[in-house]
Protein backbone atom coordinates (compact mmCIF):
# COMPACT_ATOMS: atom_id res chain seq x y z
CA UNK A 1 0.00 0.00 0.00
CA UNK A 2 1.20 3.50 -0.82
CA UNK A 3 2.23 6.45 1.11
CA UNK A 4 2.58 8.63 -1.75
CA UNK A 5 0.47 12.30 -1.26
CA UNK A 6 -0.36 10.96 1.90
CA UNK A 7 -0.50 13.56 4.90
CA UNK A 8 2.05 14.47 7.01
CA UNK A 9 2.44 12.39 10.19
CA UNK A 10 2.10 14.36 12.97
CA UNK A 11 3.75 13.73 16.15
CA UNK A 12 4.98 15.57 19.59
CA UNK A 13 8.58 15.46 20.37
CA UNK A 14 8.97 15.34 24.52
CA UNK A 15 10.51 18.94 25.76
CA UNK A 16 12.93 17.39 28.08
CA UNK A 17 16.89 17.12 28.92
CA UNK A 18 17.28 14.18 27.72
CA UNK A 19 21.03 12.82 26.33
CA UNK A 20 21.71 13.30 22.87
CA UNK A 21 21.61 9.61 22.27
CA UNK A 22 17.88 9.37 23.66
CA UNK A 23 15.10 9.63 21.23
CA UNK A 24 11.46 10.01 21.61
CA UNK A 25 7.98 11.30 20.14
CA UNK A 26 4.37 10.88 20.57
CA UNK A 27 1.88 10.61 17.69
CA UNK A 28 -1.17 12.32 17.45
CA UNK A 29 -3.95 10.81 15.30
CA UNK A 30 -3.03 12.12 12.17
CA UNK A 31 -1.05 11.18 9.14
CA UNK A 32 -2.37 7.59 8.82
CA UNK A 33 -4.75 5.87 6.45
CA UNK A 34 -7.49 4.12 8.97
CA UNK A 35 -11.06 5.79 8.04
CA UNK A 36 -13.90 6.60 10.57
CA UNK A 37 -13.66 6.01 13.67
CA UNK A 38 -9.88 5.21 13.82
CA UNK A 39 -9.10 7.94 11.75
CA UNK A 40 -6.48 7.96 10.81
CA UNK A 41 -3.03 7.09 12.12
CA UNK A 42 -4.32 4.74 14.62
CA UNK A 43 -1.59 2.40 15.61
CA UNK A 44 -4.07 -0.57 17.74
CA UNK A 45 -4.36 -3.66 16.38
CA UNK A 46 -7.13 -4.58 19.07
CA UNK A 47 -9.74 -2.10 18.67
CA UNK A 48 -11.37 -3.48 15.22
CA UNK A 49 -9.71 -1.59 12.51
CA UNK A 50 -8.38 -3.05 9.07
CA UNK A 51 -5.49 -4.77 10.12
CA UNK A 52 -3.68 -3.45 6.62
CA UNK A 53 -3.93 -0.02 7.93
CA UNK A 54 -2.54 -0.63 10.98
CA UNK A 55 0.27 -2.29 9.84
CA UNK A 56 0.68 0.78 6.80
CA UNK A 57 0.09 3.25 10.26
CA UNK A 58 2.79 1.63 11.97
CA UNK A 59 5.60 1.26 8.94
CA UNK A 60 5.43 5.26 8.42
CA UNK A 61 5.36 5.32 12.62
CA UNK A 62 8.80 3.54 11.53
CA UNK A 63 9.76 5.79 8.84
CA UNK A 64 9.04 9.20 11.01
CA UNK A 65 11.17 7.59 13.51
CA UNK A 66 14.11 6.43 11.41
CA UNK A 67 14.15 2.88 12.29
CA UNK A 68 13.04 -0.42 10.92
CA UNK A 69 9.56 -1.43 11.42
CA UNK A 70 11.07 -4.53 13.17
CA UNK A 71 13.05 -2.37 16.09
CA UNK A 72 9.37 -1.46 17.80
CA UNK A 73 8.69 -3.27 21.00
CA UNK A 74 5.16 -3.78 21.56
CA UNK A 75 2.69 -4.36 24.53
CA UNK A 76 -0.03 -6.73 25.63
CA UNK A 77 -1.49 -3.90 27.87
CA UNK A 78 -3.49 -4.99 30.58
CA UNK A 79 -4.22 -2.30 32.87
CA UNK A 80 -1.50 -4.48 35.37
CA UNK A 81 1.85 -4.03 36.80
CA UNK A 82 3.90 -6.30 34.65
CA UNK A 83 7.20 -5.36 33.37
CA UNK A 84 9.04 -6.79 30.48
CA UNK A 85 13.02 -6.17 29.80
CA UNK A 86 13.91 -6.16 25.77
CA UNK A 87 15.72 -7.82 23.98
CA UNK A 88 13.07 -10.90 24.46
CA UNK A 89 13.34 -14.16 22.24
CA UNK A 90 12.50 -12.85 18.75
CA UNK A 91 10.02 -15.94 18.71
CA UNK A 92 7.98 -15.62 21.59
CA UNK A 93 4.98 -14.25 21.69
CA UNK A 94 4.14 -10.15 22.27
CA UNK A 95 4.52 -10.05 26.11
CA UNK A 96 1.55 -9.33 28.28
CA UNK A 97 2.67 -6.13 30.25
CA UNK A 98 2.24 -2.36 30.69
CA UNK A 99 6.09 -1.44 30.59
CA UNK A 100 9.16 -2.63 29.18
CA UNK A 101 12.72 -0.91 29.20
CA UNK A 102 15.76 -1.61 27.66
CA UNK A 103 19.86 -1.17 28.00
CA UNK A 104 20.12 -2.05 23.63
CA UNK A 105 20.47 0.67 21.01
CA UNK A 106 17.78 0.61 18.56
CA UNK A 107 15.22 -1.44 21.26
CA UNK A 108 11.99 1.43 21.14
CA UNK A 109 10.13 1.03 23.97
CA UNK A 110 6.44 1.23 22.82
CA UNK A 111 2.93 2.45 24.56
CA UNK A 112 -0.51 2.75 23.13
CA UNK A 113 -2.97 4.63 24.94
CA UNK A 114 -5.87 6.49 24.13
CA UNK A 115 -6.54 8.64 27.29
CA UNK A 116 -4.40 6.64 29.49
CA UNK A 117 -0.82 7.89 30.44
CA UNK A 118 1.71 7.31 28.64
CA UNK A 119 5.52 7.69 30.63
CA UNK A 120 9.16 7.49 28.91
CA UNK A 121 12.11 7.54 31.21
CA UNK A 122 15.61 7.32 30.39
CA UNK A 123 18.56 8.17 32.78
CA UNK A 124 21.06 10.87 33.03
CA UNK A 125 23.79 8.84 31.00
CA UNK A 126 21.30 7.50 27.91
CA UNK A 127 22.06 3.90 29.38
CA UNK A 128 18.81 2.87 29.49
CA UNK A 129 15.19 3.69 28.37
CA UNK A 130 11.49 2.66 29.55
CA UNK A 131 7.74 3.28 29.03
CA UNK A 132 4.79 2.98 30.95
CA UNK A 133 1.12 2.14 30.19
CA UNK A 134 0.10 4.28 33.32
CA UNK A 135 -3.83 3.60 33.31
CA UNK A 136 -5.55 4.61 36.98
CA UNK A 137 -5.27 0.64 37.63
CA UNK A 138 -1.56 0.10 36.50
CA UNK A 139 -0.86 3.28 38.04
CA UNK A 140 -2.38 2.73 41.64
CA UNK A 141 -1.32 -0.87 41.87
CA UNK A 142 2.47 0.03 41.79
CA UNK A 143 3.43 0.05 37.39
CA UNK A 144 6.10 2.70 37.70
CA UNK A 145 7.16 1.27 41.75
CA UNK A 146 8.03 -1.66 39.26
CA UNK A 147 9.32 -0.40 36.41
CA UNK A 148 11.83 1.78 38.11
CA UNK A 149 12.97 -1.53 40.28
CA UNK A 150 13.87 -3.69 37.46
CA UNK A 151 15.62 -0.51 35.65
CA UNK A 152 18.18 -0.91 38.49
CA UNK A 153 18.88 2.65 39.04
CA UNK A 154 18.69 5.43 41.53
CA UNK A 155 15.41 7.57 41.13
CA UNK A 156 17.73 10.49 41.23
CA UNK A 157 19.78 9.73 38.09
CA UNK A 158 16.60 8.83 36.25
CA UNK A 159 14.17 11.51 33.92
CA UNK A 160 10.57 11.28 33.27
CA UNK A 161 8.00 12.59 30.45
CA UNK A 162 4.23 12.36 30.60
CA UNK A 163 2.81 12.05 27.32
CA UNK A 164 -0.77 12.68 26.52
CA UNK A 165 -3.74 11.70 28.65
CA UNK A 166 -7.08 12.87 29.96
CA UNK A 167 -6.72 15.60 31.66
CA UNK A 168 -8.09 16.29 35.62
CA UNK A 169 -11.22 18.41 34.50
CA UNK A 170 -12.42 15.84 32.76
CA UNK A 171 -11.79 12.24 34.38
CA UNK A 172 -14.46 11.94 36.67
CA UNK A 173 -14.11 8.63 39.01
CA UNK A 174 -16.19 6.70 40.98
CA UNK A 175 -15.23 7.03 44.53
CA UNK A 176 -13.68 3.65 45.36
CA UNK A 177 -10.88 4.86 43.02
CA UNK A 178 -10.11 7.46 45.49
CA UNK A 179 -9.74 4.83 48.39
CA UNK A 180 -7.65 2.58 46.37
CA UNK A 181 -5.12 5.39 45.42
CA UNK A 182 -5.51 7.50 49.06
CA UNK A 183 -5.36 3.69 51.02
CA UNK A 184 -2.10 3.38 49.12
CA UNK A 185 -0.56 6.75 49.62
CA UNK A 186 -2.66 9.46 51.61
CA UNK A 187 -0.91 12.81 50.32
CA UNK A 188 -3.06 11.34 46.59
CA UNK A 189 -5.55 12.65 48.64
CA UNK A 190 -5.08 16.20 46.40
CA UNK A 191 -4.89 14.79 43.39
CA UNK A 192 -8.97 14.55 43.39
CA UNK A 193 -11.66 16.91 43.58
CA UNK A 194 -15.54 17.34 43.91
CA UNK A 195 -15.83 20.23 42.32
CA UNK A 196 -17.48 19.75 38.60
CA UNK A 197 -18.28 16.19 39.13
CA UNK A 198 -21.21 14.55 40.31
CA UNK A 199 -22.48 13.98 43.60
CA UNK A 200 -20.40 11.01 45.52
CA UNK A 201 -17.57 11.34 42.60
CA UNK A 202 -14.62 13.15 41.91
CA UNK A 203 -12.40 14.63 39.35
CA UNK A 204 -8.65 12.94 39.36
CA UNK A 205 -5.55 14.01 38.29
CA UNK A 206 -3.71 11.28 36.43
CA UNK A 207 -0.50 13.65 35.81
CA UNK A 208 -0.58 14.77 39.23
CA UNK A 209 -0.90 10.99 40.78
CA UNK A 210 1.89 10.07 38.67
CA UNK A 211 4.07 12.66 39.85
CA UNK A 212 3.83 11.90 43.16
CA UNK A 213 4.95 8.07 42.82
CA UNK A 214 7.67 9.02 40.88
CA UNK A 215 8.70 11.57 43.61
CA UNK A 216 8.42 8.96 46.17
CA UNK A 217 11.36 7.26 44.40
CA UNK A 218 13.43 10.05 44.13
CA UNK A 219 12.57 10.90 40.30
CA UNK A 220 12.15 14.65 40.64
CA UNK A 221 13.37 15.56 37.39
CA UNK A 222 9.88 15.42 35.80
CA UNK A 223 8.28 17.28 32.62
CA UNK A 224 5.41 16.67 29.69
CA UNK A 225 1.78 16.71 31.37
CA UNK A 226 0.06 19.66 29.45
CA UNK A 227 -2.54 17.77 27.12
CA UNK A 228 -5.95 16.72 27.42
CA UNK A 229 -6.38 14.02 25.27
CA UNK A 230 -10.27 13.78 25.53
CA UNK A 231 -10.66 17.96 24.77
CA UNK A 232 -8.25 17.47 22.19
CA UNK A 233 -10.55 16.19 19.42
CA UNK A 234 -8.68 17.20 16.34
CA UNK A 235 -5.34 15.38 17.49
CA UNK A 236 -5.59 12.63 20.22
CA UNK A 237 -7.71 10.02 20.51
CA UNK A 238 -10.31 9.29 23.39
CA UNK A 239 -12.01 6.16 24.49
CA UNK A 240 -13.90 7.73 27.09
CA UNK A 241 -15.05 10.24 24.72
CA UNK A 242 -15.57 7.94 21.75
CA UNK A 243 -15.81 4.87 22.86
CA UNK A 244 -14.97 2.73 19.43
CA UNK A 245 -11.38 4.52 18.52
CA UNK A 246 -7.84 4.47 17.75
CA UNK A 247 -5.15 4.54 19.81
CA UNK A 248 -1.84 6.55 19.98
CA UNK A 249 1.75 4.95 20.26
CA UNK A 250 4.55 6.42 22.39
CA UNK A 251 8.03 5.79 21.46
CA UNK A 252 11.12 6.20 23.55
CA UNK A 253 14.93 4.50 21.92
CA UNK A 254 18.40 4.97 22.36
CA UNK A 255 21.31 5.05 19.61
Amino acid sequence: MSSEGAPELSFIRPDWPAPSNIYALCTTRLGGISEHPWGSLNLGEHVGDEPAHVQENRLRLARACGLPKAAFRWLNQVHGTGVVRFPQNQRAAIPEADASFTHRVGQACTILTADCLPVILCDQKGTTVAAAHAGWRSLCFGVLENLVARMGLPGNTLMAWFGPAIGPQVFEVGPEVRVAFVERNPEADVAFSSIGAREGRYMADIYRLARQRLESLGVHQIYGGNFCTVTDSQHFYSYRRDGQTGRMATVIWKT
